[in-house]
């Protein structure tokens, strides 16, 4: 049977504090056919940052020059810096049959369902409003204010979980994470993605 099956685009957004990089990292962990995207950034390297392993870091000028030319599946623009998700990068890793996954915003999510059809999409939700607060008190690093912000915001973002295919509740890492991997496993199942091995089979 073909092995060299064409990876899966993986889309994930969720509000801050839904644990969607732990749970990430389990997924990551748990299979050797996946691998995080790298973004293009306008904003310059910090120290011990590696072009090509944590973003491709380019010129505001080069920046333009990809998005006009259609050569980045989405871009937005960050606290004065811009980035982006490299269509060549994700086209490539996906060939060579890795499954890419991209950990983003709404906004970022909706321009990469238009740009690339096939992506699959998934919402990480937080258990409760209760729980999301108490994990952002618990990280210690933002104000009442900012907390405040974050879940105002984090509402927002929630109201367009129906536009994802997929919805994950996030109580526990390891079993979201499972849940990540039944989705990508169940996605590469799909026919249309195997009507080729169909024809292997008949013409053996």
């Amino acid at each position: 049977m073909n092995t060299n099956e064409k990876g899966k685009l993986l889309v994930i957004s969720g509000p801050s504090g839904a644990g969607k990089s732990t749970v990430i990292g389990r997924l990551m962990e748990m299979r050797d056919d996946v691998c995080f995207s790298v973004s293009v950034t306008t904003r310059p390297p910090r120290p011990g940052e590696v072009e090509g392993k944590d973003y491709f870091f380019v010129t505001p000028q080069h920046f333009q020059e990809l998005a006009d030319g259609g050569y980045l599946l989405e871009n937005a623009e960050y606290v004065g810096n811009r980035y982006g998700t490299p269509r060549g990068y994700v086209e490539q890793r996906r060939l060579e049959g890795k499954s890419v996954i991209l950990d983003i915003e709404v906004q970022g999510a909706g321009q990469i369902q238009k740009n690339c059809p096939d992506a699959v999409s998934v919402f990480i939700l937080p258990p409760s409003g209760a729980e999301l607060e108490r994990r952002l008190r618990h990280r210690n690093t933002d104000s009442d204010e900012k907390i405040r912000e974050r879940l105002l915001q984090a509402k927002r973002e929630c109201a367009e979980a129906g536009k994802y295919g997929y919805i994950v509740v996030n109580d526990d890492p390891e079993a979201a994470a499972g849940q990540l991997d039944a989705i990508l496993t169940a996605e590469k199942c799909r026919a249309a993605d195997r009507l080729n091995l169909v024809t292997e089979v008949l013409i053996s």
